[in-house]
């Protein structure tokens, strides 16, 4: 296989509802995305330029990785043909509960160095690939969060009506059941319509229809993980069909529904 082509992604299930591993090699240029879930990851092997909530930024072998729900980043291979990293996924509730704090919660950096933090988390990731006991495993959650806690994260809400009139468009754009037409997005955010697309996408660092996209991804990601068929949470996210759902899993999250249901949670 051509240096270029290689991508290899497999997903891990863990004890936990709403806790997943992921283990990436890859030379693929991922497209500007986010995820629903915090993340914590750490870099193996190569090296990678992305986008982040705090610009351009570089990680390398050791590094970690992180970041927060709805951070829009890419990434890119760097200075080699390819980068190999895994990474633990918390939905925000999971991580709110551990920290016992309030909604919030924001990790601080993206890339960071922390070998206290790397060894933990290097645990927490060997143990639930081997399938270790649940109580092994939670008890190096716990650890490796608590480190995360204390060290790189803080609770800063956005200010009120810091995204504008945004917020109602994100919120009509989430609801699945009538995708709206960019003029009604407009009139709610009592903007011209290309007002509104410069708007969201400095709020949001996607166009409303890539935002609308990745929504639907999140929330089948959600269905295939309790169990649901994937035809049925193709057309439950407003999918045209499977096959696109798996085309836009595959180019947003570098696995397919398929390697998801294959692993359901535990």
């Amino acid at each position: 296989m051509p240096a270029r082509d290689l991508h290899h992604c497999q997903v891990w299930p863990t004890p936990w509802t709403g806790v997943y591993v992921t283990e990436t090699d890859s030379a693929r240029h991922y497209g500007r995305h986010w995820h629903a879930t915090f993340g914590l990851g750490v870099m193996e092997a190569g090296a990678q330029r992305s986008a982040s909530g705090r610009g351009v930024v570089e990680a390398f072998a050791g590094d970690l990785i992180a970041t927060n729900p709805g951070e829009v980043h890419d990434g890119r291979p760097l200075g080699t043909a390819s980068r190999r990293w895994r990474i633990v996924y918390l939905e925000p509730q999971v991580l709110q509960d551990l920290a016992e704090a309030p909604d919030g919660l924001e990790l601080t950096r993206p890339v960071f160095g922390d070998r206290a933090l790397r060894q933990a988390l290097l645990g927490l990731l060997d143990k639930v690939q081997a399938g270790a006991p649940p109580l092994s495993c939670e008890e190096s959650l716990v650890h490796t969060c608590g480190l995360l806690l204390a060290r790189h994260a803080t609770c800063r809400p956005a200010p009120p009506g810091a995204a504008g009139g945004m917020q109602v468009v994100r919120e009509r754009l989430a609801d699945l059941d009538a995708v709206p037409t960019l003029a009604e997005l407009a009139a709610l955010a009592g903007l011209s319509r290309f007002q509104l697309l410069r708007r969201f996408s400095q709020v949001y660092g996607l166009t409303p229809y890539a935002w609308l996209l990745q929504h639907r991804a999140e929330r089948a990601r959600g269905l295939i993980q309790r169990g649901v068929p994937l035809s049925a949470a193709a057309a439950a996210t407003g999918f045209a069909d499977q096959s696109h759902m798996t085309r836009v899993f595959a180019r947003l999250f570098g696995f397919t529904p398929g390697a998801l249901a294959r692993r359901p949670l535990q």
